[in-house]
């Protein structure tokens, strides 16, 4: 009798293991499709990279101070806020014991300027001493708007899915239904076209204040993956 109540058991539980096992099975009739939106911006924030360099004019040092000092008027007479004119990176500003070693160490530091207006920066680069200047160049780009433009593709991307699903279901006489699933990962693809001027190197014997920047437009891509159901 004990044994005849254990198969029972056994029969009973696997009849339950296998009654869960079917209604956790999506039987839903579905599609998976993409959808791509894609848009060009053109760059509203630009960041300039400046950097100087001590030098010797005869005997006498030009040091960075010095110059530091004139580039701090230069973007001011240019009207560009201090909190975009930061120092990007120093070298030799740990190394003051070199200098007392080395009478002829030349310190640099490396700058970066932030423009919402690119036709400044030949007004700040006309105020430098050439003969200071180490290179310059655009360390990137931005976009002022991107979190509304992110939005208002990531909209689109999703749009651009359920009709790509639409006409794939009618052409085999199918009907969409409601969204299961959707995948947005925020996998942008953001493609900078570099400008001429970009990483130019501006040397001493190279005039300065001549900025010939060619500024192009950034491409934006993004793409949301969307699961709907096969109308029934």
């Amino acid at each position: 009798m004990n044994k005849m109540k254990k198969l029972i058991l056994i029969a009973l539980i696997g009849f339950i293991s296998a009654s869960a096992f079917a209604q956790n099975v999506d039987l839903r009739r579905k599609i998976t499709v993409s959808g791509t939106a894609e848009k060009e911006v053109t760059p509203d924030i630009i960041n300039v990279s400046i950097s100087l360099q001590e030098y010797f004019e005869g005997k006498k040092k030009i040091n960075i101070e010095q110059l530091q000092a004139q580039l701090d008027d230069a973007v001011k007479q240019a009207g560009i806020p201090k909190a975009d004119f930061t120092i990007n990176n120093i070298a030799g500003w740990n190394n003051q014991w070199q200098k007392k070693k080395n009478p002829d160490f030349l310190e640099s530091r490396q700058y970066n300027i932030r423009l919402h207006d690119l036709s400044r920066i030949d007004q700040v680069l006309a105020g430098l001493d050439a003969k200071g200047v180490q290179q310059t160049g655009i360390a990137s780009y931005d976009y002022s708007k991107m979190p509304e433009i992110k939005q208002e593709m990531k909209i689109q991307a999703l749009l651009a899915a359920k009709e790509k699903a639409s006409y794939l279901l009618s052409s085999i006489g199918e009907k969409l239904g409601r969204p299961i699933d959707i995948n947005d990962s925020d996998n942008s693809d953001i493609q900078e076209y570099q400008p001429s001027y970009a990483n130019r190197v501006v040397r001493r014997e190279i005039m300065i204040n001549d900025s010939n920047i060619d500024i192009k437009p950034i491409k934006l891509s993004f793409q949301v993956q969307v699961v709907f159901e096969i109308a029934p």
